[in-house]
């Protein structure tokens, strides 16, 4: 009796711990950026970029070019325009100057727009509840930065940024009926 009460506590003792190292068989996903690994090396960044002063060539130094930024936007004189006039009621002398010296020049404006990501996403919670479809938690944390530099032959003649310094998401999905939650839309939707 008592052999038998210890195999089932032993029993019980080792579903749980599996149950529980199940979890680490959840999915993850991250997006990381190649070189910033915090918001606030990224703001540093660009704040340090002196409009008049700094040159294009200057912002790999400063880990900004497009080789180490790879999903940096390269911008036409067109594409700024559509950034900054279109649609609005703007008039130029409602533009940053920097902005202004940009549309004026025309052809010799460029601009370089910048999104600098890094996403983790975790799913949490029971890994039996997930994989049947009952509970689902997604805890996605980071941070988002985005900049845009403008320059005029060569040298920067404007810069700003913005972006969510703190991201913080949880994301919960409830089916009562777990697999055959689906099932009723699909019926709905086959007839």
């Amino acid at each position: 009796m008592v052999v038998r009460r210890l195999l089932w506590m032993g029993w019980l003792l080792g579903v749980t711990l599996g149950l529980e190292g199940c979890a680490s068989w959840l999915p993850q996903a991250s997006t990381d950026p190649v070189y910033f690994t915090t918001f606030e090396q990224a703001r540093r960044a660009i704040e340090s970029i002196q409009p008049g002063r700094t040159r294009v060539q200057d912002l790999k130094d400063l880990h900004l070019d497009t080789v180490q930024q790879p999903n940096t936007v390269v911008m036409s004189y067109a594409d700024i325009l559509r950034r900054v006039m279109g649609g609005s009621v703007l008039a130029k002398h409602d533009l940053a100057p920097g902005i202004v010296h940009c549309i004026e020049a025309h052809d010799a404006c460029r601009g370089l727009e910048y999104s600098i990501t890094s996403i983790h996403k975790d799913r949490v919670g029971s890994f039996w509840l997930d994989f049947i479809n009952f509970k689902r938690e997604t805890v996605t944390s980071g941070w988002r930065f985005n900049a845009l530099v403008l320059s005029v032959d060569g040298v920067v003649v404007y810069r700003s940024w913005g972006g969510q310094p703190e991201v913080n998401q949880v994301d919960r999905q409830r089916n009562p009926l777990g697999p055959l939650q689906e099932i009723g839309p699909a019926i709905v939707t086959n007839h």
